[in-house]
């Protein structure tokens, strides 16, 4: 071979691998580029992420949380309202602890519990009654869903309106009221009395007097009346058999008083509830027959067998007396309260009537007037 001809290949052979260095350089820099872009990412991804989770954490706050303490159970709901259904409320209230001694200090409430259909006329008379006894009661509202009540916030009536619904007289609907109005009050757990009051109700004694009555009694107040008119047995519907025989039919005042063991009671009820819906229907008054029978059956060992709120059914008809602001005298309180004869505890008393009805809103202002010096508070 000439030395031209060795010449000549030896430049084909470096023209052809000079292009391919480059490339592999090329290669090699998009490869370490590829590289260092990939590593850059990750760490900036990875060191937002923990900024991010760093950030979370000195900040998070669980949406729910499981409570630590009692504090969770026992304390009370600031408002009265809420989104449950009856059937929901009704389950909820009737939660009952088995164990009966209390693990923590509980200051016994009173409930007043009050089934209107819309203003509280003699709610002044009331706020007089309630003054300086703040965490020793309760205040619930049962009012027609359309009304809204306006008390100012220093009012013991402000927001305590429940959710409510239409409740007609003498209709089962009544009667779910008044158990929504027991329901609501049992989700506070330190209401021990519960008493159901109307717009024309007014207190007789002040609020030591009813409170230390109620403390100390045995038994709830609801009448539960065996009679045999047209008025009583005469209502009873034989379908009601077999858990309900005319034997244990009963009759009563729809103004009760009862401790927290019967409200439970009177809220969990589905056996007998049925039954008076069907069959009890006007001339049958649910509100003067159900549960007074049923309690009658459930727990008689538990009732005073009287109510404690006082009413006048002299004057005849299918409604009480209604007394206006000519009613309202000193004699007139004082018949009410003094010389009354009755059972408490068992024993002779002489202080049988803690509330009475039924009060035209005219009567407030010699209501006012008069109870500093005849209904002890002022």
């Amino acid at each position: 071979m000439s030395i031209e001809v060795g010449k000549d290949l030896i430049q084909r052979t470096q023209s052809r691998a000079f292009p391919l260095k480059i490339l592999k350089f090329v290669l090699l820099f998009l490869a370490f580029g590829i590289g260092f872009s990939v590593l850059s990412m990750y760490m900036i991804h990875y060191s937002g992420v923990q900024n991010i989770v760093f950030a979370a954490r000195s900040n998070f706050q669980p949406c729910y949380e499981e409570p630590g303490d009692l504090s969770h159970w026992i304390r009370p709901l600031a408002s009265p309202s809420h989104t449950m259904s009856d059937e929901e409320l009704f389950w909820r209230a009737s939660f009952v602890p088995r164990v009966k001694k209390y693990p923590f200090k509980r200051v016994p409430k009173i409930s007043f519990m009050f089934l209107t259909r819309g203003p509280l006329p003699l709610s002044p008379l009331w706020e007089r009654f309630l003054k300086g006894h703040e965490g020793l009661y309760s205040i619930y509202v049962h009012a027609l869903p359309s009304y809204r009540a306006e008390f100012p916030p220093t009012s013991p009536f402000y927001q305590r309106q429940i959710p409510s619904q239409v409740a007609e007289w003498g209709q089962m609907s009544m009667c779910d009221a008044e158990r929504r109005l027991l329901a609501n009050a049992l989700l506070d757990i330190s209401n021990e009395w519960f008493v159901l009051l109307s717009e024309s109700c007014i207190p007789l004694f002040n609020f030591s007097i009813v409170y230390k009555y109620l403390m100390k009694s045995q038994y709830s107040f609801v009448g539960a009346f065996d009679e045999p008119s047209p008025y009583g047995r005469g209502r009873y519907n034989a379908n009601m058999m077999p858990e309900i025989n005319i034997s244990e039919w009963r009759k009563g005042s729809q103004w009760f008083e009862v401790n927290r063991r019967l409200a439970v009671f009177i809220v969990k009820d589905t056996l007998y509830y049925p039954k008076f819906k069907e069959f009890c229907r006007p001339a049958c008054y649910v509100d003067e027959h159900y549960f007074p029978t049923m309690l009658t059956i459930e727990t008689p060992n538990l009732l005073a067998n009287r109510s404690i709120t006082w009413v006048d059914w002299s004057r005849g008809g299918a409604h009480p007396a209604t007394f206006g602001r000519g009613d309202v005298t000193e004699a007139f309180l004082k018949r009410i309260t003094e010389g009354q004869s009755c059972l408490f505890n068992n024993q002779p008393s002489t202080l049988c009537f803690l509330f009475a009805r039924k009060f035209a809103p005219n009567t407030l202002e010699p209501l006012l007037q008069l109870a500093p010096n005849i209904l002890g508070f002022d």
